[in-house]
């Protein structure tokens, strides 16, 4: 995915929502930079700001389209911006979204880009998998050792988290920002809370496979037999 803004805050947002739905991820703050990297990553999918402190949108979108035929375009308009919406369409973006905007909402009309283009990029396996221990996106279902562990709501979006980024260290701060949204006005204990919550379930009584790494934060991994809890 190729996220083409100039808004640093709302490119990382959107970018850590993205990688976390499973894409790889690039963002380029400017025209230029953004049709460098069209290029040179050959993106599934692009995310396009119509406006950009260098080159009008437009004319970057119809230089991409030259450049990337068939690649589905997710058009960013300012707010009743219904110009931007129109000239967007026109010049070749699929769909739009005006900001501000749910980040739940970009990331389903991307799916619905994606699924209509015909394009592999959307996740089609419901099975997470790390060493003994799977979880089942679709039914929620969640096993280790082939013996089935209940989960709350929350505990389920913790561990899936941990899960899609296997033997990567997990802040507090990015654990709250996805689990319980980046607007969350709670401590971060409430991390540390549901991490010993998710200990009692998933490593009570088995080699552990969640760990604290002093300082940085959590991660998960397939658990080795001889380790010590």
């Amino acid at each position: 995915m190729l996220v083409v803004d100039d808004e640093t805050a709302l490119v990382d947002l959107l970018a850590m929502t993205l990688r976390y739905e499973g894409w790889e991820v690039r963002a380029a703050a400017n025209g230029v930079n953004g049709l460098r990297a069209a290029k040179e990553f050959r993106p599934d999918a692009v995310v396009l700001n119509i406006r950009l402190p260098d080159l009008d949108g437009l004319e970057v979108l119809s230089a991409m389209r030259r450049e990337l035929r068939d690649v589905p375009v997710l058009v960013l308009t300012a707010k009743d911006a219904v110009e931007d919406r129109i000239a967007g369409l026109t010049a070749g973006g699929d769909d739009y979204v005006s900001k501000p905007f749910a980040l739940e909402e970009a990331v389903a009309r991307l799916r619905g880009l994606l699924r209509r283009s015909g394009m592999a990029a959307v996740r089609t396996e419901s099975m997470l998998v790390v060493g003994d221990l799977t979880l089942d996106e679709d039914s929620h279902e969640v096993t280790r050792q082939g013996r089935s562990i209940h989960l709350t709501a929350t505990e389920f979006e913790l561990l899936r988290y941990l899960m899609r980024n296997p033997r990567r260290v997990l802040s507090k701060a990015q654990i709250l920002d996805r689990v319980w949204s980046y607007d969350f006005g709670g401590q971060a204990n409430v991390v540390e809370l549901y991490i010993s919550y998710l200990r009692k379930k998933i490593d009570a009584g088995r080699p552990p496979m969640i760990h604290t790494r002093r300082g940085a934060g959590y991660l998960i991994k397939p658990a080795e037999p001889a380790e010590a809890a």
